[in-house]
């Protein structure tokens, strides 16, 4: 196991009514601006809930912050937080919300061009303190300090992260998960399973806890993912699937440990230039480049193979084309293809997208920094 520092501030509020315990999380006083997404929130009726909880507080809104947040939306929250003096700031909704939200903390504060905390990676010295009420599990975005971000115009999706947007506080309260779309619910599954292979299936440490962890998570996700889908609102499935999407990237099983993150580097090339949902994105790259790299991930597919597929006996090269196999099959029965074919996307798309790669120097990818674009190439031809 390699040397590591982990700390993890955000305070977890767990449990069916808790949205109304968050008075009590935010300074009194503050000028809270409420960030949401599409309007889901307003229809379910959880943002006036959480409206109902806040009403000592000065309130503000901001709605319409898109899947895979875009920098022109968020740029606008800035600004209207500016000019209102926000103090406080409160996302309501899902990992995309939760990450536009983060971006909006540290921009508000900084002093130069907001953009070049992605794209040049300035460092961040303040940021707006900020909570959160999840009604998507997926990113683990609730419990980490780190945000993806798209620039519409030039079709940039980009990352970042720092201590400072650790959310204070995040409610998971997995009644509020009940009304999502089926589409949802299973990008949420796949989107928390690829989280925990991009930090497990690299090359064995003697991480055993780590191992181990990673492992129940994966299983819980395979047993309860269907389950979500067919049960809508069956609590004690919705809650373990929520506790375990947090707990897939709050920084426990990838604390002294490699880590991978190519199959993410891909996808956020495929969303930024056709449009796909980010855990599509994932679904179509996990399989794919667990083929091509199947050498250098020998070892810990093997101990894939066996802990969570159940194959222990026959040959190795076997054992490991099945257990790709079947994380194929489990993403394509949550009804997510796992082909770029499916969505209409040939192999005329590859070249732009490593061109894409390039640009945003990913030309050394991987928890062995051996992935190089032409490495990248071959798992986009062989994802088509």
């Amino acid at each position: 196991m390699q040397n590591f520092t982990f700390h993890n501030p955000t305070r977890i509020l767990f449990g069916s009514g808790q949205i109304a315990a968050i008075h009590q999380e935010i300074p009194s006083g503050a000028r809270v601006l409420m960030t949401y997404g599409g309007g889901s929130v307003v229809k379910t009726g959880t943002l006036a809930e959480v409206k109902a909880a806040l009403t000592d507080f000065t309130l503000l809104e901001f709605g319409g912050i898109e899947p895979n947040p875009t920098y022109e939306t968020l740029m606008q929250a800035v600004a209207l937080a500016r000019r209102e003096q926000v103090d406080f700031l409160l996302a309501v909704g899902g990992g995309s919300v939760i990450d536009g939200t983060k971006f909006i903390a540290a921009a508000i504060p900084f002093a130069g061009e907001p953009w070049d905390i992605l794209a040049k990676q300035a460092p961040i010295t303040a940021a707006v303190p900020f909570g959160s009420v999840l009604t998507l599990p997926a990113t683990g975005s609730e419990m980490n300090s780190f945000s993806v971000i798209t620039r519409a115009a030039t079709q940039d999706k980009l990352g970042f992260g720092n201590p400072l947007v650790f959310p204070r506080f995040s409610v998971l309260d997995p009644t509020k998960t009940y009304t999502l779309p089926p589409r949802q619910v299973a990008n949420g599954v796949i989107d928390a399973f690829v989280h925990i292979a991009e930090q497990y299936l690299t090359y064995p440490d003697d991480a055993k806890v780590q191992d181990r962890f990673a492992e129940g998570l994966l299983l819980t996700l395979i047993e309860d993912g269907p389950k979500a889908l067919a049960e809508a609102d069956n609590y004690a499935v919705r809650a373990n699937l929520m506790w375990t999407a947090t707990l897939a990237l709050n920084g426990l099983i990838g604390a002294g440990v490699p880590q991978d993150w190519a199959t993410h580097m891909l996808g956020h090339e495929i969303t930024a230039l056709h449009g796909l949902d980010h855990a599509q994105t994932l679904a179509i790259v996990l399989p794919a480049m667990l083929q091509i790299r199947r050498r250098d991930k020998r070892e810990k597919l093997l101990q894939y193979a066996a802990r969570i597929w159940d194959l222990h006996d026959g040959d190795e090269d076997a054992r490991i084309d099945t257990a790709i196999r079947r994380t194929r099959d489990f993403f394509e029965s949550l009804q997510v293809p796992t082909r770029l074919s499916s969505y209409g996307i040939g192999p005329e798309a590859i070249t732009p997208l490593v061109r894409a790669l390039e640009r945003h120097g990913m030309t050394a990818l991987g928890e062995r920094q051996n992935v190089d674009l032409e490495q990248s190439r071959q798992v986009l031809a062989l994802a088509c």
